[in-house]
C-alpha cells in the first residue's frame, strides 16, 4: 500500500500543488461546509489514482482544497464505507494519503442514531472515544512501519485538547453541544430495537456506520483527530418505526450551520 499512497499523494500535489495541514472528512449531509472555504483546486474522486468512489446520497464525491483565514484545508466531500464492498484498507486509504500531503490535524463528521436519553433529533456531539464493532479491523495483516506502529495506544484516539478547544467555542456561539461514545457497526441497515438496546449497554451514547476505522488509521499514523456526530434518529419506539435515510439527511442538514460553525472556528482557533 505504501506505492500506492505514494503514487496517489503525488498525483494530487502534482495537481494542486498545495499542502494542507487540516483535513476534513464530511459525513450524510454535511458536505456543504465547503462553502466555508476558499477553494482554490476541486479534485473529483473519480479523476484520482487507487481512491474508491462513494455510492451514497450525501456524499458528493470529491477532495476540495482551499484556506479557511489562511489555514490550509482538504476536505473530503463523501466518505467510504464497509458496507459499500470495499474492503478496510480503501475505506482509510483516503487518510493516509492526507497525512503524506502533510495533513497534521483531522476533523471527522458523521450522523448517528442516538441511545442517550438526554439527547433527540438534532444533538451536536462531540465525540470523546468510541468502540469498534466493526467486523473487520484496518490494521489487519503485516504492518509497515513507515506508516506507523504495529500495535497503536488508543487511549486518547480523539484530541482531549481540541474537544475542549471546541466546548470553549460552542459557549462563545452559544451552540449546545454534548458529548459522548460513539459505537461502530458495519450496516447499512438500520439498528433493531434490540441492536440499540445493546449499543446502551455498551456504554456507548450513539451508533453508526463509519468514522471508525478512520480514526484508528489516524492514530496508526499520529495524526491529531476530532470527532462531531449529529444524532438524526434516536434508537426508541417512538422512532425506530419510521426512520429512512432522507430523514436522516433532513435531521443533518437542519444542524449542518452549527456544525459548519463549530468545525470552522476550530479550524480558526486551534
Amino acid at each position: 500500500m505504501w506505492e500506492q499512497v505514494q503514487q496517489t499523494a503525488d498525483f494530487i500535489t502534482n495537481k494542486t500543488n498545495f499542502s494542507p495541514e487540516y483535513g476534513v472528512i464530511l459525513g450524510s449531509g454535511l458536505g456543504n461546509f465547503t462553502d466555508d472555504i476558499d477553494v482554490e483546486y476541486i479534485l473529483p474522486y473519480s479523476e484520482i489514482p487507487n481512491f474508491p468512489v462513494s455510492t451514497v446520497e450525501g456524499h458528493k464525491g470529491a477532495l476540495v482544497f482551499g484556506t479557511i483565514h489562511g489555514k490550509k484545508v482538504v476536505a473530503m466531500q463523501g466518505r467510504f464505507h464497509f458496507y459499500e464492498g470495499y474492503d478496510m484498507k480503501q475505506v482509510t486509504f483516503p487518510v493516509r494519503v492526507m497525512k503524506h500531503l502533510g495533513v497534521k490535524k483531522l476533523i471527522v463528521s458523521n450522523a448517528s442514531g442516538g441511545v442517550n436519553p438526554t439527547y433527540k433529533v438534532g444533538s451536536i456531539v462531540i465525540i470523546k472515544d468510541h468502540i469498534n464493532f466493526m467486523p473487520e479491523h484496518p490494521l489487519r495483516g503485516k504492518n509497515d512501519e513507515r506508516f506507523g506502529p504495529r500495535f497503536v495506544n488508543m487511549s486518547e484516539p480523539y484530541s482531549r485538547k481540541m474537544m475542549a478547544k471546541t466546548k470553549e467555542i460552542a459557549s462563545d456561539l452559544n451552540i449546545e453541544v454534548r458529548d459522548g461514545v460513539y459505537l461502530g457497526i458495519q450496516g447499512p441497515t438500520f439498528e433493531t430495537l434490540s441492536e440499540y438496546r445493546m449499543v446502551k449497554l455498551l456504554g456507548a451514547d450513539c451508533v453508526g456506520m463509519s468514522t471508525v476505522p478512520e480514526v484508528i488509521v489516524a492514530s496508526h499514523m499520529g495524526l491529531e483527530t476530532f470527532g462531531i456526530s449529529v444524532i438524526t434518529d434516536m434508537g426508541n419506539e417512538e422512532s425506530i418505526d419510521t426512520i429512512t435515510h432522507a430523514e436522516v439527511l433532513e435531521a443533518a442538514r437542519k444542524a449542518e450551520p452549527h456544525v459548519r460553525s463549530l468545525i470552522k472556528e476550530l479550524i480558526i482557533q486551534y
